[in-house]
């Protein structure tokens, strides 16, 4: 094999390499995704979205490999990325797709957007999950100016701080200092997050495995879901990222459900020395 064709898409500027393998099975390791998300020398993306067959009812199984070639189990905008090429593939106006965190079901709704069922939130220490026993509604972690997050796990764990002003912490600085944290056993995305006037959320993110990114699936819906239960929002909420806005319903089943646009940029074929 020479080359293997490509989709680069993205989710309001999180964007991705998007590679179906149903036919033509690739094997890939840390190195070959380091080689293709590099912006110089590859293609350039946070992550690498790997389409293969699926063990269960779903349409595909989605692996998912970030920036430095860790493999993570959840990702919302990147969700909604593939959940959009199934549609347009089968024809029907929602899928459902198998990922390390679970099933998730999207469908299309109005405007283009696409909604994912990101599945139940996860709250309790172990799931997290944690080094230690710990109130997940204060954690004891301050690295700098951030302190007292809030755990959550939306299929990968996360570390939110709630911050006068977002756009004044120095995310690049403190954020992988806190992804390493020894409370986190498998590292943590970091979210700072600021209450805004008309209670909508504005929220940077610290991705793990990847850096700062514009934006985060499920780092919208652990932030949604930790101001509701720092009674600072309700259980629903707009959050306002660097590339653009998601909605976020947290509901009573605990299921938290992202709507949000995607964008295809354009499609190639990689060369086989960055994938062998």
């Amino acid at each position: 094999m020479n080359e293997l064709a490509f989709t680069k898409m993205h989710g309001l500027g999180n964007d991705f390499v998007v590679l179906d393998t149903r036919k033509t099975p690739v094997d890939f390791d840390a190195v070959s995704a380091r080689a293709i998300s590099d912006r110089r020398l590859g293609i350039g993306c946070d992550q690498i979205l790997i389409i293969e067959a699926a063990d269960s009812d779903a349409e595909i199984f989605m692996r998912i490999l970030n920036a430095d070639g860790s493999e993570a189990e959840a990702c919302g905008n990147g969700t909604r990325c593939v959940a959009a090429l199934m549609m347009a593939e089968t024809g029907n106006a929602n899928a459902l797709i198998e990922t390390r965190a679970g099933l998730l079901r999207a469908e299309s709704v109005d405007d283009g957007n696409f909604a994912v069922d990101m599945g139940p939130v996860n709250l309790e220490w172990q799931a997290i999950p944690l080094a230690e026993e710990a109130d997940t509604l204060h954690l004891d972690v301050s690295v700098g100016e951030l302190s007292d997050p809030v755990g959550v796990n939306v299929g990968n764990p996360h570390a939110v701080f709630f911050v006068d002003d977002a756009t004044a912490v120095p995310l690049p600085e403190l954020g992988p200092q806190i992804e390493t944290h020894a409370l986190f056993p498998e590292r943590t995305n970091v979210e700072v997050a600021q209450i805004m006037g008309d209670g909508s959320i504005r929220l940077r993110v610290w991705e793990r495995g990847v850096g700062i990114t514009r934006a985060c699936g499920s780092g919208a819906c652990a932030t949604a879901v930790a101001a509701n239960r720092r009674e600072l929002a309700g259980r629903s909420a707009t959050v306002i990222l660097d590339g653009g806005v998601l909605g976020i319903d947290w509901q009573d089943d605990n299921h938290v459900i992202m709507t949000g646009p995607v964008a295809t940029s354009y499609a190639g074929v990689i060369d086989a020395s960055l994938f062998v």
